[in-house]
């Protein structure tokens, strides 16, 4: 009534799936931080988390917010699906951009960066990671 509108999307995954995109987090330093003690514990319960999850989506798909359901074997067609599903359910007007052009840059004033011993860097950890 307040004009709110709520979305709900679901992104089921094959146990296959999911195996394959937890198996590379248990090496891969990059992908580490991805992997919690809880996702491993989820392993052991997929299917009670599963049922669960289908019940609640039961009780609590409504006319006002109902669930959507988006294909998720593939992450980056998912993310997109959703996306493009997501803007077609608000209403908008199409905004023409301006037409931007840069401007030429200004003489210099004189302006010298500072000398870079004289800052604190960030040590370049990614060069030591495997590529």
């Amino acid at each position: 009534e307040a004009g709110i509108r709520l979305f709900k999307y679901g992104f089921p995954v094959s146990v296959a799936e999911r195996q394959r995109r937890c198996d590379p987090r248990l090496t891969d330093p990059m992908r580490r931080w991805k992997l919690s003690t809880t996702d491993v514990e989820s392993i052991t319960h997929w299917e009670d988390y599963s049922r669960a999850k289908d019940e609640m989506m039961v009780h609590t798909d409504i006319a006002a917010a109902p669930w959507w359901v988006v294909e998720s074997e593939d992450k980056r067609r998912s993310r997109l699906n959703m996306i493009a599903h997501l803007l077609s359910q608000v209403p908008y007007e199409p905004v023409e951009a301006p037409t931007l052009e840069l401007p030429p840059r200004p003489p210099s004033k004189g302006y010298v960066r500072p000398d870079r011993s004289l800052q604190k860097e960030v040590p370049d950890y990614s060069a030591t990671l495997e590529g």
